[in-house]
C-alpha cells in the first residue's frame, strides 16, 4: 500500500493544503485516511485535501512526499483521476 503526497503548495481558507492520493484505490485512501483521523469531508473527487499542519503527520504514517506534478501523473497512470465538470466539484465516495 502507497499512499503520496504533495507538499502544503494550495492555498485556502487561510492556511495551505497537501493532496493526499492512492495510485490504486479509493478505498486504500479512504482506509489511510481514516487511520490518520482525517474526515470524510476532505475528500474531493480523488483525493483528500490536508492542511499543513497534518504534512507530516501522513508522512510519518507512510505516504510518500511527491510533487504536486507527480500526484496528477499518478493519478491519471492509475485511472482515478476525477476532474471537475462544468465548474461543479463532484464528490465521490
Amino acid at each position: 500500500m502507497t499512499l503520496y503526497i504533495d507538499p502544503p503548495a494550495w492555498p485556502g481558507h487561510g492556511r495551505m493544503w497537501s493532496h493526499l492520493v492512492s495510485d490504486v484505490s479509493y478505498d486504500e485512501l479512504h482506509a489511510f485516511a481514516e487511520r490518520l483521523g482525517v474526515p470524510r469531508r476532505a475528500f474531493e473527487r480523488d483525493h483528500y485535501d490536508l492542511p499543513s499542519h497534518r504534512y507530516a503527520d501522513a508522512v510519518a504514517a507512510g505516504a510518500v512526499e511527491v510533487g504536486s506534478r507527480e500526484v496528477v501523473r499518478l493519478l491519471l497512470a492509475s485511472g482515478l483521476r476525477r476532474r471537475k465538470r462544468n465548474g461543479a466539484q463532484a464528490r465521490r465516495t
